[in-house]
């Protein structure tokens, strides 16, 4: 990324398509998890939203949702629906580490507040971790 603007674009991106996933993977999740991707749902927004007011303080305008997205594979089932979640978190957690490395002050401890967030709920809903969340993809 060249500047923090930028990374902050790429996370709001990302958020965009986190919230889009979230409620495909709502509607084939099981019951026993309805809450946790609810809960996901409801921290990806609210992250959404936090970094269109960031993008705009950094004198952006902010990147706008898409009307759909493509997913990675097809979500028939309440299996294909918690691979995707993991699989939400972990793209999310590649940006986030992206604006980390890009941001300063404030912005870079949200952003790392941000990454670990998404690194445990990729932890959870996948059933174990990596070694450096948000990298996995970048090697």
């Amino acid at each position: 990324m060249s500047s923090a603007l930028d990374a902050a674009q790429a996370a709001l991106a990302a958020e965009h398509a986190a919230v889009y996933g979230y409620g495909v993977v709502g509607g084939r999740i099981g019951t026993e998890r309805r809450a946790e991707a609810t809960a996901a749902y409801e921290a990806h927004r609210a992250r959404r939203d936090g970094l269109r007011r960031t993008v705009r303080d950094l004198g952006g305008a902010p990147a706008v949702a898409a009307a759909a997205y493509r997913l990675p594979f097809r979500v028939t089932d309440q299996a294909a629906a918690v691979r995707l979640a993991a699989v939400l978190e972990d793209r999310v957690a590649g940006v986030y580490s992206d604006l980390v490395r890009a941001a300063e002050g404030p912005l870079r401890r949200e952003a790392a507040v941000a990454l670990r967030e998404t690194a445990v709920r990729a932890v959870r809903w996948r059933g174990s971790d990596v070694t450096f969340p948000g990298l996995a993809e970048r090697v």
